[in-house]
């Protein structure tokens, strides 16, 4: 038996910080796809305002495993 895995761009941010707006990518990718296998995080960001850091986001890749359905 062969796997499939697909990939999707998600963009998620916290105002926490950037392990929680990775978790965050995570909890929302899984309300939808399911079998997620990986994240990768392709970039990090920031907003500021007044000096201070507002919201930590992230550009991720999320790769899941296809459902063989044959």
């Amino acid at each position: 038996m062969s796997s499939i895995a697909k990939c999707i761009e998600v963009i998620s941010e916290s105002e926490t910080s950037f392990d929680h707006a990775v978790e965050n990518a995570i909890t929302e990718a899984s309300k939808t796809v399911s079998n997620i296998k990986s994240l990768w995080v392709e970039n990090m960001s920031v907003t500021v305002e007044n000096e201070e850091i507002q919201k930590y986001r992230v550009n991720a890749k999320v790769t899941f495993l296809v459902e063989d359905h044959g």
